[in-house]
């Protein structure tokens, strides 16, 4: 009986040791996306029409698995050991991660290595080498009959085809007029400048003058002495780019330039093609974001056919989604638009008529996976049972009925079969790492494919809490709280507020709570702290009214939410008043600065980084829509900019900025310091050498350890 109550005791002691592990700075900057990440199927397609997928499992030796549809059995498809056989011939090899890859036929599949594409086809075992480009080509895009690839090269445009003859398009490319790249650095959801017609014979492209467009530069301390290399980056009110879109036909070796008309700082984005390839279509958003024109082209003669339709807001529109042409219906396409207040669905054909609205209501569809096989309904995931949650529906086109396809709260992501007949359902919720699962067209689960252990599970976690409160006009804001482990509300305790809260942001949903902020938020929970973080208005997903409520005041309203949540943190017996923090980044850093200065010193220690200080000082497509320019909104942009509050300043401020910031210029916090220092403001601050708008790697574990003895030292 000793000897067993011993091992009783062991065991025992063993499991408390377990659940008592603590995050370390390497668990939140790099375990947190890997070994500490929920288990996924990884690189998992669907072939094209078999309702098969694949994936690739490295847990022994690699290989590429295939697993039927409705069993979850698993049989082996390709052993990568015997691809890197074939491999060899070419000087390239597959290790531990597989390429991205496609499923051309149900036994073929498509990859890139380097500047090779290939094809294998895993019945035959045989592997092709389809195109080889230069080392320097980028942005590269095969076309839909797989026999020409386009891409750029030193700044100008290549077409090269299945008998390896390049055709040099363009040959006045520069860093000031490129051709072929992404445009309007990234905006309206542009995110390439490549687009292949649908019978592969001809090529669009974006052309960009930046000529006019201010030079920027960034410091090279690589060298010495040092030096700077320039970017192109447009400030608010300054000379944006001018963009055009070309159109190359491969049989007649000849570019058509479509007449897109003044002014010449519109912004043209959504190019879509149609199915017939004879026509383009593309959206013109005007230089103050207020006025969406949607047009249709003749691709082989550059003409504008005709308007389609017209969307004017008094604030501001942002097009970001490409026409969806209905199955077999080269003259019906499905577009996208808040103009009811939510992102929804509307039924147009070809000569601007609309025939419908497909989906409406306070809720927003978030994606389009497609059509089903009949082609009579959409599916599209939506927030309509809450903001919180992400689920599957099928629309109904011409009536509007709509299924729900997913079950268990939380957020759904949705990989969708060709068919429309099945979709894998990547499932997380707050209690959920990740559930991968295999369901039918009937939202039936076929099989639970992946299953992902809790990987937190032996780390000392303390309780969340998801809240509702209310803004200052009864506005519903969400936010969560995380306690200590050992919480005890008769004690007191200090409060750190993480805080992004700018456009297309969302951080209070439910679904599992990972990556690297989130394990950073429980390691602090750990040192004793709670942390609070709130989506305030402006914030993404919450409809039209919710994200306009900043416009032309960015850091106003931002600012008045927050304070309701730092009200109801004060409420709370057991927070320490005295003693609370902010911590955000990018935009982020933006508010946490806002705060520590305009909060009354409400909080006693922040940390900004790579901060924007001043709005003017940021670029033209972004700032301009919800700022307007400084030239006709310079109240907004002298309330909103933070040099003018320095002087507040009586808290403990650690800035910090990545050197070679081409996002938000460094320029912004050297100012803020500079001001500082004019007002004799105690001010903390690291520059980190060389990096961008993000510090990562062994830089970034310096980048947490400063931080979180920032919160130790300090709070």
């Amino acid at each position: 009986m000793k000897r067993l109550f011993l091992v009783i005791s062991f065991l025992a002691a063993i499991t408390l040791s377990s659940q008592q592990k603590t995050f370390s700075v390497e668990d939140i900057v790099i375990n947190s996306y890997s070994s500490l990440k929920p288990t996924s199927l990884k690189n998992l397609e669907w072939k094209p029409t078999e309702p098969v997928f694949t994936y690739f499992d490295d847990s022994e030796e690699p290989k590429l698995l295939v697993s039927g549809s409705r069993s979850g059995k698993k049989e082996l498809v390709l052993n990568v050991d015997d691809l890197n056989s074939e491999l060899e011939d070419y000087e390239e090899t597959i290790s531990d991660r597989f390429p991205e890859y496609a499923w051309i036929t149900d036994k073929t599949f498509d990859f890139w290595l380097s500047e090779n594409y290939f094809r294998y086809n895993v019945e035959d075992e045989d592997l092709d080498l389809l195109f080889n480009l230069p080392e320097s080509a980028k942005d590269k895009l095969v076309s839909p009959t797989y026999k020409n690839v386009a891409y750029v090269d030193r700044d100008n445009l290549y077409i090269l085809n299945d008998d390896e003859d390049i055709v040099q398009i363009t040959s006045d490319g520069t860093r000031d007029f490129t051709y072929g790249l992404s445009v309007s650095r990234n905006e309206f959801g542009i995110s390439g400048g490549l687009f292949w017609s649908p019978d592969g014979k001809q090529l669009a492209f974006y052309h960009e003058d930046l000529r006019e467009v201010t030079d920027y530069p960034l410091l090279d301390l690589k060298t010495i002495p040092a030096g700077y290399k320039l970017i192109k980056y447009p400030m608010a009110g300054q000379t944006s780019s001018i963009v055009s879109i070309g159109v190359y036909d491969l049989l007649t070796d000849k570019i058509v330039w479509l007449q897109t008309g003044q002014p010449d700082d519109q912004y043209l984005t959504c190019v879509s093609w149609g199915p017939d390839s004879k026509f383009l279509y593309m959206t013109h958003l005007n230089r103050d974001q207020n006025h969406a024109q949607l047009y249709k082209y003749n691709a082989n003669t550059g003409e504008q056919v005709s308007k389609l339709l017209d969307e004017q807001n008094e604030k501001f529109i942002e097009p970001e989604y490409q026409l969806q042409f209905l199955p077999g219906k080269k003259d019906e396409f499905i577009w996208q638009s808040e103009r009811d207040g939510f992102n929804h669905l509307y039924l147009y054909n070809t000569d601007g008529k609309l025939i419908r609205q497909i989906t409406k209501g306070a809720w927003e569809v978030s994606e389009v996976h497609g059509f089903d096989k009949t082609g009579e309904n959409v599916l599209i995931t939506s927030t309509e049972v809450s903001p919180l949650e992400r689920h599957l529906y099928r629309v109904n086109i011409q009536f509007g009925d709509r299924t729900k396809l997913t079950v268990d709260a939380g957020t759904h992501k949705i990989k969708m079969h060709s068919s429309g007949e099945f979709f894998i359902d990547n499932y997380t919720s707050y209690d959920i790492p990740l559930r991968q699962r295999f369901v039918n067209k009937r939202g039936e689960i076929e099989s639970i494919i992946n299953d992902s252990p809790n990987k937190l599970a032996e780390y000392v976690m303390g309780e969340q809490k998801i809240l509702t409160l209310l803004s200052d006009d009864s506005t519903k804001l969400y936010s969560r709280m995380i306690f200590p482990p050992d919480f005890d509300k008769s004690e007191k305790y200090p409060a750190i507020v993480y805080v992004y809260g700018g456009p297309h942001d969302q951080q209070i949903t439910n679904s599992w709570q990972d990556g690297k902020y989130n394990l950073w938020f429980y390691r602090m929970a750990q040192e004793g702290y709670i942390l609070f973080i709130l989506d305030n208005r402006g914030t993404a997903h919450r409809g039209l009214e919710f994200e306009q409520a900043t416009f032309r005041q960015l850091g106003t309203i931002e600012l008045s939410d927050q304070m309701k949540g730092v009200e109801y943190l004060k409420s709370l017996d057991y927070i320490d008043s005295t003693r609370l923090g902010v911590y955000g980044w990018s935009y982020g850093g933006f508010i946490a600065t806002t705060l520590m200065l305009r909060s009354d010193d409400a909080f006693k220690v922040g940390v900004a980084g790579g901060a924007v200080i001043d709005w003017a000082l940021y670029e033209v497509m972004y700032t301009e829509r919800y700022m307007d320019t400084p030239q006709n909104n310079p109240t907004g942009y002298y309330e909103s900019n933070l040099l003018n509050y320095v002087d507040n300043l009586n808290g403990k401020l650690l800035m910090v900025h990545g050197t070679d910031d081409p996002t938000v210029v460094w320029q912004n916090t050297l100012l803020f310091t500079k001001k500082a220092v004019q007002l004799n403001k105690p001010l903390d601050y690291f520059p980190y050498v060389g990096w961008p708008h993000h510090v990562r790697g062994k830089d970034a574990i310096h980048l947490y350890e400063k931080i979180t003895n920032y919160f130790l030292d300090n709070l």
